[in-house]
């Protein structure tokens, strides 16, 4: 069977990413050992790939048990409360936070710290690393939504500050300005900040035209990635022949079978190496003959 496969140029790693797996590297080079506050990327195999060259993954609590060591803090960024602890145990801090990340920090601390009356909604995922640095710029009072029926613990006859994760919809955030909109009260005040990364939701109009143009599409992600997830949402939505897989192993031949066009893409999250692979192992089932 004489199929194409082809590789998107657009997925794979977004900017702070990659400057955080570079960081590391570097330390790695010259120290041999590094340890990282959470897993560097949501990607089982790019973690396994660092921890074979010496990255050492640990969680807060590890952290506090830690005392002159070097620490990478990864591209979601960390609440105030994560300095501090490396402040008290000497601990030398890497610091790979994604710069948009950083300026979204910031802006919230700012907001905080300026609006007494103001209560500062982060449209996001509860629990999310970046989410957990956001809330921590407010002492722990910011309001997470992460849908509309969140929206219920916000006081609308109060002033209200909307930001958003970085790598949320843009549709679902104007779908929560739209419902608070619908909501306040006439005299309160309401700002809203798009906060979105344009080169994380930018990806979903060129996923979807890359989707479509293939008759069968692999979508190569680590479970924990909540980019992922959306961004394979949004190829099954123009192709329903869209198969969400963490590695080469996951590959079923049986949907090789009929296929003339393969693509393959990937989160932001996802190394341009796994991708390869993938690539590679198609080629050999269908120089095998296993589609059929």
């Amino acid at each position: 069977m004489a199929a194409s496969v082809e590789i998107d140029p657009g997925s794979g790693f977004c900017f702070g990413v990659v400057t955080a797996i570079r960081k590391a590297e570097e330390v790695l080079d010259s120290n041999g050992s590094l340890y990282c506050l959470g897993d560097i990327v949501h990607n089982s195999s790019e973690v396994e790939r660092l921890r074979s060259r010496g990255l050492i993954t640990i969680t807060h609590a590890d952290l506090k048990n830690l005392h002159n060591v070097k620490v990478l803090l990864r591209a979601h960024g960390e609440p105030p409360s994560t300095y501090e602890t490396a402040r008290r145990n000497n601990i030398e801090i890497i610091d790979a936070t994604c710069p948009v990340v950083l300026r979204l920090q910031q802006r919230i601390k700012q907001t905080f710290d300026n609006g007494a009356d103001t209560q500062i909604v982060i449209y996001g995922k509860n629990g999310h690393a970046e989410v957990n640095g956001l809330v921590g710029q407010t002492k722990g009072t910011a309001i997470v939504a992460e849908n509309i029926g969140d929206l219920d613990k916000v006081d609308f006859s109060r002033g209200i500050s909307l930001y958003s994760q970085t790598t949320k919809s843009p549709h679902g955030f104007n779908l929560m300005i739209d419902e608070i909109n619908s909501r306040k009260s006439p005299d309160s005040k309401f700002k809203h900040f798009d906060t979105i990364c344009r080169q994380v939701s930018g990806r979903s109009e060129s996923l979807r035209s890359f989707a479509a143009a293939h008759d069968m599409v692999l979508f190569v992600s680590g479970s924990k990635s909540s980019n992922g997830k959306v961004l394979c949402a949004e190829c099954t939505g123009v192709n329903p022949r869209t198969h969400l897989i963490a590695g080469p192993e996951d590959i079923d031949p049986r949907w090789l079978h009929g296929c003339s066009s393969i693509g393959i893409c990937g989160a932001t999250s996802t190394p341009r190496w796994l991708m390869e692979d993938v690539r590679t192992k198609v080629l050999s089932l269908i120089n095998s003959g296993s589609d059929e």
